[in-house]
Parts: structure tokens; C-alpha cells; sequence
């Protein structure tokens, strides 16, 4: 494989992974070899305990075109994506193992398909006032599979999700940030900036506490409000013990901003 395969860049800023789409001369489209190592970069990010929040990202003028379709085509007949829950790995997608920690994309330009999705599966969406998006799988005779037809409805509500996965139009960052599934717009070519920005707010915070809290909301999300509440108490007597829960109190009576360790 070539570059014309694309390749997915990392970089480390203090407890922060940047993860990059890289094949920007086809509008970063995605290949099974960009799959792999986003893959082996979310897997780093959950496991390094020094890395505490990731920023997903494109490069060049463009987020990502969506899948490059005819590399994908053999794969997709094959059916694998059950085998998701069993591999060890980090799924950016969250259908099987997920990220403990949470992550920040910026998007831009082109975000089509597979961009939406992989963007709905972390946790916060900063997007380019440039931004064109489009769940338009069924123009290609297939559907979405990478999580917009139930992510979609979680930020959005049911008419919403319906009425852009349906007619697979083309909306602006302005009806993105309308429906819910962006958090802010910013000029084009401040998307990234403020991803990171905030980022490093979210570093800034006492890591393991901030991975419980988004444990907390995805345990809401998948088992209900029931099993959310019953984790609550033993979760918080489990922080209380930390090194971290013990800077917070001090920070607090002698009133200074709190250093964490992450113990």
C-alpha cells in the first residue's frame, strides 16, 4: 500500500493526542489502512494513562469525503462489523470496546457519511462555519453503519434525524448546531484551535473523574437511568480514595487551582 492509502497522524500536546486524517488530496477519504491505525491511535489514547483527552481532526481544507467507497466494497459484502465486540481494540465507532476518555472534533469543509458518524461517537463537535454535511448512503444504494441512524436521533430527535438521513440533502453548520449535533461553529481555520482549547480545559480536570463522569453518561445511555443511579454512590466513594479527590479538597480550602495527577 501506497500513500495513496492515506495514513492517520498523531501528535502528543502535553495530555493531549492529536489524531489526524491525513489524505487531504482525496478529501481525506477513508481507507482500510486510515481504519487500522485510527483504530491502534483511539487504542493509545484510552490506554496511556499520561494522555487524557484526544482531538480528532482533518487535514487540509476538508474533514473527510466519507468512505473511499470501492476499497471498501469487499469488506462490506463480507459482513465482519459483529466481530467488533470481540476484538480487544478501541472501536471509534463504539460499537465494541470504547474510549474511556473523552474526544473533542473539529470538522471542516466536506463532512460526509462516515465523518458524521465518526464525529457522533466521541463527544463534542466543534465545526467550521464552511462545514457541508450529508448522510447521503442511500444515494449509493447502502445505509449508514457507523452509528447515524441511532446517534443521529440521540442529539437530534427522531424528525430531525429522519428528515436529513431520508432525503440525504446536504444542510450547513448553522442546521447542524440547529439540531444538536454540533456544539459550537467558528470561522474556518479556527475549528481546530478551539478543539483544542477546549481540550485542554477538559485536561485541566481531575482525569479519572472525568473519565467516571463520561462513563456515568454512557451507562445512562445503554442501561438506563436505573443502572445509572445504582452506580452513582459506589463511583464516588471509589473517586474519594484518589490522590486526586484529596488535591481537590485542598485546592478548595486554600482557595488555588488544583493540580491532578491522575491516582
Amino acid at each position: 500500500m501506497g500513500n495513496d492509502e492515506g495514513s492517520i497522524s498523531v501528535e502528543v500536546r502535553d495530555h493531549i493526542l492529536l489524531i489526524g486524517l491525513n489524505r487531504p488530496e482525496k478529501y481525506n477519504g477513508y481507507t482500510p489502512k486510515m481504519s487500522a491505525e485510527l483504530v491502534s491511535a483511539y487504542t493509545r489514547l484510552d490506554e496511556d494513562d499520561d494522555l487524557r483527552v484526544g482531538v480528532l481532526f482533518g487535514h487540509g481544507d476538508h474533514f473527510t469525503a466519507g468512505l473511499d467507497l470501492p476499497k471498501w466494497t469487499e469488506r462490506m459484502e463480507r459482513d465482519n462489523r459483529s466481530k467488533s465486540k470481540e476484538n480487544p481494540k478501541i472501536d471509534p465507532f463504539g460499537f465494541g470496546r470504547s474510549c474511556r476518555k473523552p474526544i473533542v472534533t473539529a470538522v471542516q469543509g466536506i463532512t460526509y457519511t462516515f465523518g458524521i458518524e465518526v464525529a457522533l461517537a466521541g463527544d463534542i463537535i466543534i465545526a467550521a462555519d464552511n462545514c457541508r454535511f450529508s448522510q447521503l448512503e442511500p444515494a449509493r444504494g447502502i445505509h449508514a453503519t457507523g452509528g447515524a441512524t441511532f446517534r443521529f436521533i440521540e442529539r437530534g430527535g427522531w424528525g430531525n434525524a429522519m428528515y436529513h438521513l431520508l432525503t440525504c440533502d446536504e444542510f450547513d453548520a448553522t442546521e447542524a448546531l440547529r439540531v444538536g449535533i454540533v456544539q459550537e461553529v467558528v470561522p474556518v481555520g479556527q475549528q481546530l484551535e478551539r478543539a483544542i482549547e477546549i481540550a485542554q480545559r477538559i485536561s485541566d480536570m481531575a482525569p479519572l473523574a472525568i473519565q467516571e463522569t463520561k462513563a456515568s453518561a454512557r451507562r445512562w445511555l445503554h442501561e438506563g437511568s436505573e443502572a445509572c443511579i445504582e452506580a452513582l454512590a459506589p463511583t464516588q466513594a471509589k473517586l474519594m480514595a484518589t490522590e486526586d479527590a484529596k488535591e481537590g479538597v485542598a485546592s478548595f480550602i486554600e482557595r488555588r487551582s488544583a493540580v491532578f495527577k491522575g491516582r
